[in-house]
């Protein structure tokens, strides 16, 4: 829900890692050096496990009233009540991509494309898993706001940026600390209200790449639909085709992300394969984005659903406690999942989702590295440029449940920023974005936003005054 007044949008986007990761950026003038700097944000130890207060409750606010006239419309104009957000801005969820940023170091370590391409697509899979049961509006970032995290224990460090208003586009840039990787890509999805439902269609490509292998891959993100928005309980569904591309071997993974279907049969499912450059089927994928991604030969695979169709008795993946409970919360209104996801034998486990903290539902169902995203440690503003959300007053003041300050504070941010938009006018100013510029994608040939780097050198002088 993209305010005219604000820019950003709707989405319903977005561990454990073995061993040490390698700390040393020296070899790669691309990542940079980050040995120089001190310690920060980054060096945390120890993450918060809670918010400081629990979430705000919706049930006294009819969103009815606000959507009544927009069925069928993109919601590009629509100012929504702040008991509809969570406490976190549209590039925050953006860095949820990363929580299981393990998938792309696992990748990096396989030396047969296959493999390398099985460990991609169960990290695009994952990217989308945090949206379950995440039915809170981010809020709209606003023009120039930014957004970094370093995790040196899961070896990457990350850097967003608000590049446009109108369209609005969030531009973001990681890289991994081990110079193993590089992962880019710009978020502008595409809004419309059903009357039921919200639908969130992906726009902008994402790209991945090995740098030890000299890969690139591409894919979209599918398209998501929160439901019930009038009345009962808000439940999420993602569906459509996923595409990765491996520009350099000619490898493609094809995943389908499923419709609900006819009394939920489908719901959360994920079937596809993987096929080499002559469209040979090599693997195929299975599972669900809310629970678990499998890989199977083919053969064992049409063998396996062949025996399901006659009659057979598939035995099924066992669950983590997470998703069992997520399961036994499924509400009247909410599709019935009369099943788990059924394990052909011989299958190869090629992700699990992390379990949520026990007290998630009162966190806006957070995962426990979402939780972390607004930490803002003693000290840590120093280091930050100004135009971190970390340093929003109107996030900050939902985080710790004053209400009316962070509704107070997202009207002044948003009469700020259309006071800023009127001076440039009258100036005949255009914005110059600091750390993206415009392009071309290397791999697509479709218009992206390129990182233009330095920002981990830290001469935050320039940055704009927005909040």
């Amino acid at each position: 829900f993209d305010s005219d007044n604000s820019s950003g949008e709707f989405s319903e986007a977005n561990q454990k890692v073995t061993g040490m990761i390698d700390l040393d950026t020296s070899k790669s003038d691309r990542i940079g050096k980050i040995g120089e700097r001190s310690p920060q944000e980054n060096g945390m130890q120890k993450h918060r496990t809670s918010l400081p207060a629990p979430m705000f409750t919706r049930s006294d606010f009819s969103l009815w009233a606000i959507l009544k006239k927009c069925v069928g419309l993109e919601l590009s104009k629509i100012t929504m009540p702040i008991a509809f957000n969570e406490p976190l801005s549209f590039l925050q969820r953006i860095t949820e991509y990363m929580e299981h940023v393990y998938l792309l170091h696992k990748a990096c370590r396989q030396p047969q494309p296959l493999e390398r391409m099985q460990s991609v697509a169960a990290f695009a899979v994952s990217a989308v898993a945090s949206q379950w049961e995440r039915t809170g509006k981010p809020f709209n970032p606003l023009l120039g706001e930014t957004y970094e995290l370093i995790r040196e224990d899961l070896g990457f460090r990350f850097i967003s940026e608000q590049v446009s208003h109108h369209p609005p586009i969030s531009a973001f840039y990681s890289e991994g600390l081990s110079q193993d990787f590089l992962f880019h890509g710009s978020i502008y999805p595409k809004l419309k209200f059903w009357g039921k439902s919200v639908e969130a269609e992906p726009r902008g490509t994402i790209t991945l790449e090995l740098l030890k292998h000299n890969e690139a891959y591409t894919w979209t993100n599918p398209t998501c639909c929160v439901h019930n928005v009038i009345i009962g309980k808000l439940w999420i569904e993602q569906y459509g085709t996923v595409e990765i591309v491996n520009h350099r071997t000619g490898h493609k993974c094809v995943l389908n992300f499923k419709p609900c279907g006819l009394f939920g049969k489908e719901l959360h499912k994920v079937e596809g394969h993987i096929q080499d450059k002559n469209k040979q089927k090599l693997f195929v994928i299975y599972g669900k984005w809310t629970e678990c991604l499998w890989g199977a030969d083919p053969a064992s695979y049409e063998s396996f659903k062949k025996r399901e169709r006659s009659g057979g008795h598939p035995r099924r993946a066992k669950l983590d406690d997470g998703a069992e409970k997520a399961d036994s919360d499924v509400a009247d209104d909410v599709p019935e999942v009369q099943e788990t996801v059924q394990v052909v034998p011989g299958s190869k486990l090629l992700w699990r989702i992390n379990t949520r903290p026990p007290n998630s539902a009162q966190m806006y169902n957070f995962t426990s590295f979402t939780v972390s995203l607004n930490e803002l440690a003693t000290g840590m503003e120093k280091t930050l440029p100004r135009t971190d959300c970390r340093l929003r007053p109107d996030i900050r003041g939902m985080e710790n449940g004053n209400m009316d300050l962070a509704s107070q504070e997202k009207e002044r941010l948003e009469e700020k920023q259309r006071e800023a938009r009127r001076e440039r006018a009258r100036e005949e100013a255009e914005w110059q974005t600091r750390w993206f510029y415009p392009g071309t994608n290397p791999y697509t040939g479709t218009p992206d936003w390129l990182y233009a780097g330095d920002y981990f050198e830290r001469n935050f002088s320039d940055c704009p005054d927005i909040y």
